[in-house]
């Protein structure tokens, strides 16, 4: 395999990383967190400029509003807490106070996902992807590992727009180089194939390389693509490669409703018809447990990658 790791750590301590590299590169940058500052990362922002946060307390729909209103004077706002309490919660001031006014608020989502484990279905958003990609104007944004998570933060400061930034709980490789260009909208080719084209975001690209890896020794060729963001999605990356592979395996820890997957389906229909199977989470609420136990019960994992491939290519035959 090309890309190896040495350490794990999770999505989210990069987003601190990044936020922190902000307090000392841009005065700007100001952050919001709803009580969860531990669970995000932000204490090193805090102690490097404690006078550009904010403690909202739990109440998340005021700090979606005060971060709008940071915006008025300049400052580039990262509103942070769960997931599920980012979109969910708060979707109508997020509507109507930043999408429909276009207003410079960085949407900071940590805990997207089962992988956020045993606090269960209520807290495992999955559906968020299609709640923010809906909105005009959003930017949608997954980034793999801690190493991208820290860049896409880095480049959610610089863009001018609302952004949502999805990130994670539990500790993943971090494989993607720490010097790796990231720009908004650009998916990354990591590995070149002939015979099936994955096209992965967040947690699932690893887990979709493990699987590429696995599927070489059955003389399988896999293109893997990086699709850090949804929207606005990459749409010729993925055009020129299924080109020449004529299939596509969509990978995403979400619903399979609304989705990255959903989203280079309706591209697809448009520009190149192409079959296409999803590995995504299949109309359902998560529940509690392990990561990798929830990956495997709602079939996200490298296994689930290895059985979509080989599913389309049996339906292409």
């Amino acid at each position: 395999m090309k890309y190896t790791y040495t350490e794990k750590k999770d999505t989210r301590s990069g987003f601190g990383a990044g936020l922190a590299e902000l307090a000392d590169t841009n005065p700007n940058v100001v952050a919001l967190c709803a009580d969860l500052i531990g669970s995000l990362k932000m204490e090193k922002f805090i102690e490097k400029a404690p006078e550009r946060f904010f403690q909202t307390g739990i109440a998340e729909a005021n700090m979606m509003g005060m971060a709008a209103g940071l915006t008025i004077n300049g400052k580039i706002p990262f509103a942070g807490t769960f997931a599920n309490f980012a979109t969910s919660r708060v979707y109508d001031q997020i509507r109507q106070s930043i999408a429909y006014s276009n207003k410079n608020v960085k949407i900071a989502a940590s805990h997207a996902g089962v992988t956020l484990g045993e606090d269960g279905a209520t807290h495992q958003v999955l559906e968020d992807i299609g709640m923010m990609k809906m909105l005009p104007g959003m930017t949608v944004i997954n980034p793999c590992d801690y190493n991208q998570t820290k860049a896409a933060t880095l480049a959610a400061a610089a863009h001018e727009g609302p952004v949502y930034l999805r990130f994670g709980r539990p500790v993943v490789p971090v494989f993607i180089p720490e010097d790796m260009p990231f720009e908004i909208g650009k998916g990354i080719l990591l590995q070149e194939g002939t015979d099936v084209t994955i096209v992965a975001t967040g947690h699932l690209v690893w887990e979709s390389l493990l699987a590429a890896d696995e599927l070489e020794k059955e003389g399988i060729s896999c293109e893997i693509i990086n699709i850090h963001t949804i929207k606005p999605l990459d749409e010729e990356i993925i055009l020129k490669s299924v080109e020449k592979t004529g299939k596509l395996v969509s990978a995403e820890e979400h619903n399979y409703l609304g989705g990255l997957g959903e989203s280079v389906a309706g591209m697809l229909s448009r520009r190149r018809p192409t079959p296409q199977e999803f590995v995504a989470v299949h109309d359902t609420f998560g529940e509690s447990g392990t990561p990798a136990e929830l990956m495997k019960k709602y079939q996200i994992d490298s296994e689930a990658v290895i059985k979509a491939v080989k599913k389309i290519i049996e339906r292409t035959k």
